[in-house]
């Protein structure tokens, strides 16, 4: 798996896991405003051949190699996030912090025999500008990363995108999840799709360490909607234990 490293190696280790349909762009701003810190961002779809199980278990093999006993930060969104909980589930002591964006858990088993045939039916869409600049509008994604968004996009195959898709929607809590030693904040948006939620508030119930918010006025990607306000509120959590704005969930 290719990666990305940035900031000062001596110090904390943040790893920042992108979700499917955008790459290891989408954390720039994080990157630029942690610089303090020891940054890794992944590409998780720079092969052809995708699960969450085998993303996670490379990215903690990445994290014992680069963390030498330093503290560990996890940041995960959609996709990325569901591969923090994987990894916390295989590795319950070694990371500190998990932050957990819009991660589904509650998986969709009857829709799996529709995905192929929809897919490849749809598939076509994918270099389609028009709806590729719909798709990213829904994500947050500004006119300057678009071009990105849309290259990566028109060159996935369609196989992969089937496999991506597969994994994301039969995804759901593994066993051992509520093993995860470090602490633990999961974010939802508030406009996000009402599963999401449900998921936010399983994932809440599962583990014993966690706390989970509402981002209020937020979709899918408040990292890339409101960059200023994600970095904020991360570093807060970090240093204070302080939770977002937003509504707790219970």
């Amino acid at each position: 798996m290719r990666y990305k490293t940035y900031g000062d190696v001596h110090n904390p280790l943040m790893l920042f896991i992108h979700g499917g349909g955008v790459g290891g762009w989408m954390w720039e701003q994080q990157v630029q405003h942690f610089s303090n810190y020891h940054c890794v961002v992944p590409e998780l779809l720079s092969q052809d051949v995708f699960s969450i199980e085998q993303s996670a278990r490379e990215l903690l093999q990445l994290l014992e190699e680069k963390a030498t006993g330093k503290p560990v930060i996890l940041i995960g969104f959609s996709l990325g996030a569901q591969i923090a909980i994987q990894m916390l589930s295989i590795k319950p002591s070694l990371i500190d912090f998990t932050i957990i964006n819009s991660a589904l858990v509650i998986p969709s088993p009857a829709m799996e025999w529709m995905l192929q045939p929809f897919i490849r039916l749809t598939f076509p869409l994918i270099k389609n500008k028009t709806f590729a600049k719909l798709q990213a509008k829904a994500l947050y994604i500004n006119d300057l990363d678009f071009e990105r968004y849309y290259q990566e996009s028109a060159t996935m195959k369609v196989e992969t995108l089937i496999q991506i898709l597969r994994e994301n929607m039969l995804f759901s809590i593994p066993h051992d999840f509520h093993k995860a030693q470090g602490k633990i904040l999961i974010t939802v948006g508030a406009k996000e799709k009402s599963i999401m939620k449900k998921s936010a508030k399983a994932l809440v119930q599962s583990h014993p360490n966690s706390h989970g918010v509402i981002l209020h006025n937020i979709g899918h990607g408040v990292s890339l909607a409101q960059p200023a306000f994600f970095n904020h509120f991360v570093e807060n959590w970090i240093k204070n234990g302080q939770l977002p704005e937003g509504t707790v969930i219970q």
